[in-house]
């Protein structure tokens, strides 16, 4: 028997609705079916996510350590293995990918130390050097035309023609006017959105200790388009108003990245979270994400 986490039949249901009680309905069942089929022993407790259950395994065969994954297949973990396994051909710093079954959405990954992620470390300079360096690596990686990942281009296309709406959901005056300047400098890079393989979701709490010390990226939400479209997450994570410049300028450049369009691409995820908040029912921007929008708009 695995434990189910309550909090993860609670985000399922919430989140997922009835194909999300379906999900925590099987989910006994698939591991042990997987437990089998790839010839694995469960070796410790199991930890969770949003939309997924980790379980550390052996592999019988080779006593290999790996963590077992599952997790619902839906537009946002369906480009997961293609994208580790892009990454791993150049051991660009993402987590390994042993196995995967495409019907399921279920992976088998390496095991790395869930007890130690960035998010411990105290230094934020220290942090947001390694997510620049992490980043740097990820983001070589091109992605050529027809590989089933989301296209950045989508993305932004969308998000400009829902400004105006967004926009006119909010209370502030202020936040209408920073809506409307992010779309504006969108629409300046929207037509070259870029062909880099992104992770889009590398916070702290998303890297983690493997072998050796070193550090690597979890949890992929993969997305094609430019790396400027990176940033956000290392610049909101441990907000501080006072460190979001030295941040943008520290990742811009271990990435090498054009500042102006890394800049319009940062605006375009306060831009994207203002129409996602905003369709929840929403009024007002999330203050640490306008203060970033302000900062590099020159406001703060």
């Amino acid at each position: 028997m695995i434990d189910i986490p309550d909090a993860l039949i609670a985000t399922q249901s919430t989140y997922n609705g009835e194909a999300g009680r379906a999900f925590i309905a099987a989910l006994p069942g698939m591991a042990e079916d997987f437990l089998e089929r790839w010839g694995l022993r469960p070796d410790g407790a199991s930890s969770y996510g949003v939309c997924a259950l980790v379980l550390p395994v052996v592999r019988v065969a080779d006593g290999c350590r790996a963590a077992l994954k599952l997790q619902p297949v839906d537009e946002e973990t369906v480009g997961e293995p293609v994208a580790l396994r892009l990454w791993g051909g150049v051991s660009a710093g993402a987590v390994r990918l042993l196995d995967h079954d495409a019907v399921t959405g279920t992976m088998l990954l390496e095991r790395l130390d869930g007890q130690r992620a960035l998010s411990g470390v105290a230094d934020a300079r220290e942090a947001v050097g390694v997510v620049a360096e992490l980043l740097a690596g990820l983001t070589s990686v091109r992605v050529a035309e027809g590989s089933g990942l989301r296209g950045l281009g989508e993305a932004a296309a969308r998000m400009v023609e829902a400004a105006p709406g967004v926009a006119g959901r909010l209370v502030d005056a202020g936040e209408r006017r920073l809506v409307a300047d992010c779309a504006a400098a969108v629409r300046e890079v929207a037509g070259d959105p870029g062909d880099r393989l992104l992770h889009w979701d590398l916070h702290f709490g998303n890297v983690l200790a493997g072998r050796g010390g070193r550090w690597v990226a979890i949890d992929p939400k993969p997305l094609v388009g430019d790396a400027g479209f990176e940033l956000f997450p290392a610049l909101v994570d441990r907000f501080e108003a006072a460190d979001v410049v030295w941040r943008f300028d520290l990742l811009t450049e271990v990435l090498g990245l054009d500042r102006g369009r890394a800049r319009a691409w940062t605006l375009g995820r306060v831009l994207q979270n203002a129409c996602w908040d905003t369709g929840e029912g929403g009024r007002r921007l999330v203050p640490e994400q306008a203060e970033v929008a302000r900062l590099l708009l020159g406001r703060g």
